[in-house]
């Protein structure tokens, strides 16, 4: 892992190796806390981050859900990951908000445990791999059903949640894929471990509903629209197990992954192995803000 020098924690900047809990902190014994993963692009613009209004709007819907109260505004909060890029001098990073419950209570009630947050960044290369952009991966069907409704808030980008997402990848990476996807309660079509999936058919864009125990992902909907945009038809919808491997394109979307085609699921070649015209399109258009800074969307929040 590639450290930078310092991390915002409860309102101020020390140094990563200071950056430290108590070992009987509430999220460590359950989980109970809630995060975002951003994107810093180097576009030719200068350093722009994709999405902070709605990453930490979505931070704060996640803890609303769990409860957690953030002892912090939205701006302050926005204001310490600009300061954090800053301080660490970054062009382009990965950013992670945490928001978690500290000491005060271990037990299943967490109401007397201290709110704390922390903004950390870092540098890191492409999620799946080196030119899986172009290349595409590998997955396979997990065996591990996502959460179940009304079991735990998919809505919610929760640490306890993330349990699940990986039971699914070590799977993968054990069988040696890439990725693997998950099916929801039904055995319909739901998300990978953290990326959703879209599927491309006669040149129809299809993606599960957002009630099927997904989340609402920022570049899920970044695509939606793009797509939409350039006249594709968008369904989103149940989609059943086989229909994946009579795809013409596959491709998963996600803060870390991006656009990333799909090459093959279960062994079964999709489209010609490589990645096709509708999933380029796309990387094409969204790769282009990124790079460029050209925003027409009002997506990027400059440095």
């Amino acid at each position: 892992m590639n450290k930078s020098e310092k991390i915002w924690m409860n309102g101020e900047l020390i140094d990563w190796n200071d950056a430290k809990i108590h070992i009987l902190s509430h999220v460590i014994h359950y989980g109970s806390s809630t995060f975002e993963g951003i994107r810093c692009y180097e576009t030719a613009k200068g350093p722009a981050i994709l999405f902070l209004d709605a990453h930490i709007k979505r931070l704060y819907d996640s803890s609303k859900i769990y409860r957690i109260e953030i002892p912090y505004s939205m701006q302050e909060l926005k204001d310490a990951v600009l300061d954090t890029i800053r301080v660490n001098g970054h062009k382009s990073c990965y950013i992670r908000p945490l928001v978690y419950r500290g000491q005060g209570a271990l037990g299943v009630n967490p109401h007397l445990a201290a709110i704390e947050v922390a903004i950390a960044t870092w540098e890191w290369g492409t999620y799946l791999g080196e030119d899986v952009l172009e290349t595409g991966v590998d997955v396979r069907v997990s065996s591990w059903n996502r959460l179940a409704p009304n079991t735990l808030p998919t809505w919610a980008k929760a640490g306890g949640n993330y349990l699940n997402s990986q039971l699914i990848k070590m799977e993968a990476i054990m069988d040696n894929y890439a990725e693997g996807i998950g099916l929801d309660i039904n055995g319909y079509v739901s998300e990978g471990s953290g990326e959703n999936i879209f599927v491309v058919r006669d040149g129809i864009i299809y993606t599960p509903m957002s009630g099927q125990s997904v989340l609402a992902g920022l570049t899920r909907q970044a695509v939606i629209h793009i797509a939409k945009e350039l006249g594709y038809e968008v369904h989103e919808t149940s989609i059943p197990r086989e229909a994946l491997y009579i795809a013409d394109e596959i491709f998963l979307t996600g803060t870390a992954a991006e656009i990333t085609p799909v090459r093959s699921i279960d062994k079964y070649p999709i489209g010609n192995e490589m990645r096709g015209p509708v999933t380029e399109t796309l990387q094409s258009h969204y790769l282009k803000i990124i790079q460029t800074g050209e925003d027409p969307y009002n997506w990027l929040t400059f440095i």
